[in-house]
């Protein structure tokens, strides 16, 4: 019997991130079970413990997969409905064959089939469950025929636009040279084994987790349609089929068996709520902060903390690393009704949520950038009470920034990534011990910045003190006042320095706010200035050990918050050395005035000149407003390649639309922000570049890898203000 290496890589991928130390910021992550029922209809019972798309698994043997064909409801109008508004209906035929980049049958492969107690077809594939994008299994129904590749990680093989989508717009646009290198690595065609074999697995798996509706009446290639339209879908699906392409001699792994970080995060959300009859269907802003989770009692206080776990380890001479999340956050939105009419809704609406990626392998490329397709599991809020609230989120393809290892012994000092996620909350409904998804409560479409930095037991904040800090944050204020929506964005100088039991910071800030007034009147206030004094201290986190430092640190104006209370500013990280903290700002406020929610970024300065060639990987968001329409546009991994006194940035957009007048909506289109900027060293660390109205100002580290810049522009009538990350490409 000969070994299957690739499964035993699975199998110590699951067990990596399925154990734990009982401290870890993750833990909760480590030990989700997975909720793959027999043949469970996914909307009939709603989990916290699957990615949405619930696998059909149980009862197979080994090699052998289960069909679920899943049709546009005019097609089956007796169909059994599910997720995406689709209908489960079973083929009338299946065929199942060898393909090529064209799509050409080359005939058929050894496998057997079976019907399980349900009457679903189950394949056993004689030679082993195929990996390649090069086995699809055809189904047909009427006059309906559609495609899915064999190669789908949970074995629960779903036909259907999605699987349709996936092998008409990926696999011909591979160049022969290019196709034939992924059968390589699959095939071990060179006695060595590829770990980017299990990306396609992965693809077509996770294409299933999209909660993007189909019309009950569309047809195949109107739904195709309408997934080409979706530009997070499309560009997922894209990105992921470019990752099976990366070199795998380029992986590495980080220094440590294990590393653990402390996650600082916040999203911009753009969405469309039908919670509330009085606004139904209304446009939505929305801010969410990672922050700690209570999970004890007085007795006996326990909690959560936002956080990231990496794991490596070589096994058959292929470097893995494996990678899980777990991120509480609190959300704040604000409606914006036709007629100018604003409602704010906070904690007594909104849950504390959890922001948890399913656990599972990532490719370390040139030890400078994380790779991965990452799921988000679903989550639900208000458990047993009158309205309980499940969530979903997309899938999204993390391309994060690496670096600074503290010694040989470490991880990486951080983890930077930007990456956009839309989803949905759906109203739930207890029969039979079951969830059953409702009516949908609404749609977001939400960006994020997550800035994951390494945790050191026994971390020392004096190692802060004596040093001088560029800033750049970005920070949203909701109120039904006279001015419902304000935004503000700014750059400085900390200068920190010893106190009684802290650190001190003086400091010098200049800011923009972009401001929409009741009447709906859009202005831009440029002048804004700060000069207040701000305190550093450690904030112990409560681990099964005891109290200990590990790198959080509470900002406050001038009392300290100390381990549990609420700071005057936010709940921050620091990365071991000191160069780098991030700060989630709560409810921000200082004697200068109401700062809000958002993200502060801090960096120590540097004598050093600022680069002067170079590419980076752009990430971020931005916020518009004008007259009667809001929008967020979220930068989907764009390039600012710097030469000389010039830079051209370059980037894919991702972009949201709210008509006000309309109530309307619309699901993320694509876009394209090219500008050639003047690019000035400011000296210390700080740079600005600029084109016209375009403003990105801030600052670079001092090992020249990263930039944090706020971003301002002005199109017609239309103002903007965002904040971005650069960071640096191998």
């Amino acid at each position: 019997m000969r070994l299957n290496p690739g499964l035993l890589i699975l199998c110590i991928i699951s067990l990596t991130t399925a154990c734990g130390g009982g401290e870890d910021a993750i833990d909760d992550v480590r030990n989700q079970p997975n909720s793959f029922g027999g043949t469970n209809n996914p909307v009939d019972d709603f989990s916290t413990g699957s990615t949405g798309d619930s696998g059909n698994s149980s009862g197979l043997n080994a090699n052998e997969v289960r069909i679920t064909l899943e049709v546009p409801g005019n097609l089956a109008p007796d169909g059994e409905p599910t997720r995406r508004n689709l209908r489960i209906v079973q083929p009338d035929t299946i065929s199942v064959y060898r393909t090529n980049r064209n799509l050409q049958n080359l005939g058929t492969l050894s496998y057997t089939t079976r019907q399980d107690n349900n009457g679903f077809t189950i394949i056993r594939f004689q030679n082993g469950q195929p990996q390649a994008p090069d086995v699809i299994i055809e189904a047909q129904y009427g006059n309906t025929t559609l495609r899915a590749l064999a190669a789908d990680a949970d074995r629960d093989v779903k036909i259907n636009p999605f699987s349709e989508y996936l092998v008409r717009n990926t696999i011909p646009r591979y160049t022969p040279g290019e196709y034939q290198r992924i059968l390589d690595c699959v095939m071990e065609t060179n006695n060595a084994l590829c770990l980017n074999k299990y990306v396609w697995p992965t693809l077509v798996d996770q294409v299933h987790d999209f909660e993007i509706d189909i019309p009950g009446s569309a047809s195949i290639e109107s739904a195709l349609d309408l997934l080409s339209l979706r530009a997070d879908f499309a560009s997922y699906v894209a990105s992921m089929a470019d990752y099976a392409l990366l070199d795998d001699q380029s992986s590495g792994k980080i220094a440590a068996s294990s590393a653990d970080y402390n996650s600082v995060f916040m999203g911009i959300e753009l969405g469309q709520t039908f919670l509330e009859s009085s606004f139904t269907g209304s446009g939505q802003w929305g801010v969410r902060l990672g922050r700690e989770e209570q999970t004890g009692t007085g007795d006996e206080p326990a909690y959560r903390y936002p956080g990231l776990t990496l794991a490596s380890f070589d096994i058959f001479n292929i470097k893995v690393t494996s990678l899980a999340t777990q991120i509480p956050y609190d959300r704040k939105t604000l409606v914006h009704k036709r007629g100018n009419e604003f409602y704010t809704r906070g904690a007594e609406t909104w849950a504390l949520n959890t922001h948890s990626s399913s656990p599972g392998a990532a490719t370390l490329d040139d030890d400078a950038r994380l790779l991965a397709g990452r799921a988000l599991y679903q989550s639900i809020t208000d458990r047993n009470s009158a309205r309980t609230i499940g969530w979903t989120r997309n899938p999204y393809f993390l391309d994060a920034y690496t670096g600074g290892a503290g010694s040989a012994n470490l991880g990486p000092d951080r983890a930077l990534a930007g990456y956009f996620s839309a989803g949905k909350a759906i109203a739930l409904e207890s029969e039979v011990d079951k969830l059953k998804r409702k009516e949908e409560l609404e749609a977001h479409y939400l960006s994020a910045l997550e800035l994951n930095l390494l945790r050191e037991e026994d971390f020392d904040a004096g190692v802060l003190n004596g040093r001088e800090y560029n800033t750049v944050y970005l920070a949203a204020r909701f109120s039904q006042s006279a001015t419902p929506v304000q935004v503000e964005a700014g750059s400085g100088l900390w200068q920190v320095s010893a106190a009684s039991g802290s650190s001190s910071i003086s400091q010098t800030q200049a800011f923009t706010t972009l401001s929409r007034d009741s009447s709906g009147a859009v202005s831009v206030n440029d002048t804004g200035t700060r000069t207040d004094s701000w305190t550093i201290t450690p904030r112990s986190a409560l681990l099964s050990s005891g109290s200990q430092n590990i790198g959080r640190l509470n900002l406050d104006v001038n009392n300290p918050a100390g381990p549990f209370g609420q700071p005057d500013l936010g709940v921050g990280a620091s990365v071991p050395n000191g160069s780098l903290l991030a700060f989630a700002l709560a409810d921000a406020a200082s004697p200068g005035g109401v700062i809000g929610d958002g993200l502060l970024v801090a960096a120590e300065t540097t004598n050093s000149a600022a680069p002067s060639s170079g590419r980076y990987r752009v990430q971020g968001f931005v916020l518009a407003m004008e007259d009667g329409f809001n929008r967020l546009v979220h930068l989907d991994n764009g390039v600012l390649e710097l030469s000389g006194s010039t830079a051209n940035l370059d980037s894919n957009t991702l972009e949201v639309h709210h008509s006000v007048d309309d109530e309307s909506v619309s699901p993320p289109a694509s876009g394209q922000l090219v500008a050639n900027l003047a690019y000035i060293d400011q000296g210390a660390g700080k740079v600005r570049l600029s084109a016209g109205d375009i403003i990105l100002e801030g600052f670079v580290t001092a090992d020249l890898s990263q930039f944090f810049l706020t971003y301002r522009d002005r199109v017609n009538s239309e103002r903007q203000l965002g904040l971005l990350i650069a960071t640096q490409l191998p």
